[in-house]
């Protein structure tokens, strides 16, 4: 059976010139890059390439590049780093010649640290957040509109004089919305907040500046831009104090120790490499295949309705619901005729619950369950598309056959 994959939005496959470039560091170039000899210098001068390439992706500085495992490594640093340095005791300045003894920031903090997050992050943002809860943070979790989209104004209304992060994704898993970054970015600039984005969705597929976003901290994952899985990086601002979480060596400055993932992270600047240099083309192909998909289910398939198209979105991905049918079983029957396709974030592949992003854009439990995610890739061709055009329109057709709901709700 010749299969054809429309799930790049849970992982791409690796590139064949990253592949090239992390095996040496798989067999002969094996070295650990803190080991002061000449193989551990040839590692460590890998790393800072790679570094400089991830920072040339997203416009900054290659200093102000973490690598970490992935995605959600460096969600959870963002956000409990921030909210940890927030808690550090630190002494104020004390008036000369003063015998008071000096203040100390947790004695006047009355209140718990803020955070503002949406409804619709990604469950290490959303996670990481109910865990603080638990410890006491407050956290704000801004509802979107109708196409995904966190309103600036909402943002600037939730803030608070304890508020020390503002944590909202660049662009959508399940819908490819692309949230106002920028002036979010200036409202939490001029209220001297931290301002931290998951772009791990959007890297490679949007152009990226930092200094333009207005970001403060940005992360990353390499598996969704055709490097491996494991790796990861989190972008700091310089001058953003953010508290560590692991502790150990001095690698990395010492803010991230372990020995790193040097064929990981060689994979990670290469990919970040050939995305900063194809991704306006890849854009352009990728979304006129997007569209021929979407217009054509939607006239294919009775009563299919695209989510969240009101919006900015990524170029490769479109939402589509079918009425009246279990996503999952539309899913698995798909499968079986070899179309790979997804329900929504495959980190809740499994889970009975509607997605929390289409049932915070408006949709029905039923309707959320009823939904379909396609996200295309660098590769994908026309032929594959007209597959899905003609394997789709079928499947739903012969589920919804034998489907009481459907049948129901046509009544």
């Amino acid at each position: 059976m010749s299969r054809v994959y429309l799930d790049f939005n849970a992982t791409t496959p690796v590139d064949p010139a990253v592949l090239d470039a992390m095996l040496p560091y798989l067999s002969a170039d094996f070295a650990n890059p803190s080991s002061i000899h000449t193989p551990g210098q040839r590692a460590r001068a890998a790393i800072e390439t790679a570094r400089e390439q991830v920072a040339d992706l997203i416009g900054a500085k290659a200093a102000e590049i973490v690598f970490t495992s992935g995605g959600t490594e460096s969600d959870n640093h963002a956000i409990f780093g921030s909210v940890a340095q927030a808690l550090l005791p630190v002494q104020l300045t004390q008036h000369p010649g003063s015998s008071a003894q000096p203040v100390q920031r947790k004695e006047l903090a009355t209140l718990p640290p803020h955070i503002i997050t949406s409804t619709i992050e990604h469950e290490a943002i959303l996670n990481a957040c109910q865990a603080l809860e638990k410890q006491g943070v407050a956290v704000t979790y801004l509802p979107v509109d109708r196409h995904g989209r966190v309103d600036p104004a909402a943002v600037s209304a939730a803030m608070r004089p304890e508020t020390v992060l503002v944590t909202i994704m660049h662009a959508n898993n399940e819908l490819g919305t692309v949230q106002p970054l920028e002036e979010i970015g200036r409202i939490a600039a001029k209220a001297d907040i931290y301002f931290h984005t998951d772009a791990v969705q959007s890297a490679g597929k949007l152009p990226m500046d930092v200094n333009e976003l207005g970001v403060d901290l940005l992360s990353l994952s390499g598996h969704k831009l055709y490097a491996p899985k494991g790796i990861g990086a989190l972008y700091v601002k310089s001058g953003t104090k953010l508290r560590q979480l692991l502790y150990g060596g001095h690698h990395q400055r010492g803010f991230r120790p372990g020995t790193e993932n040097v064929p990981g992270i060689v994979a990670f600047g290469k990919a970040a490499q050939i995305a900063r240099q194809s991704h306006a083309q890849d854009a352009k192909r990728v979304s006129a295949l997007r569209d021929q998909l979407e217009q054509g289910l939607l006239a294919r398939v009775p009563d299919a309705c695209a989510n969240g198209v009101g919006a900015s979105r990524t170029p490769n991905t479109t939402n589509i619901r079918f009425p009246g049918l279990e996503g999952e079983a539309l899913l698995i029957a798909l499968d079986l005729k070899g179309l790979a396709v997804s329900t929504g974030a495959a980190c809740s592949s499994g889970t009975v619950e509607p997605s929390h992003v289409l049932t915070a854009i408006g949709l029905s439990p039923d309707d959320a369950r009823a939904s379909l995610r396609f996200s295309l890739g660098r590769h994908t061709t026309p032929a594959e598309i007209e597959f899905a055009l003609n394997v789709v329109p079928a499947a739903v057709a012969q589920l919804r056959a034998i489907s009481p709901t459907y049948h129901a709700q046509a009544r």
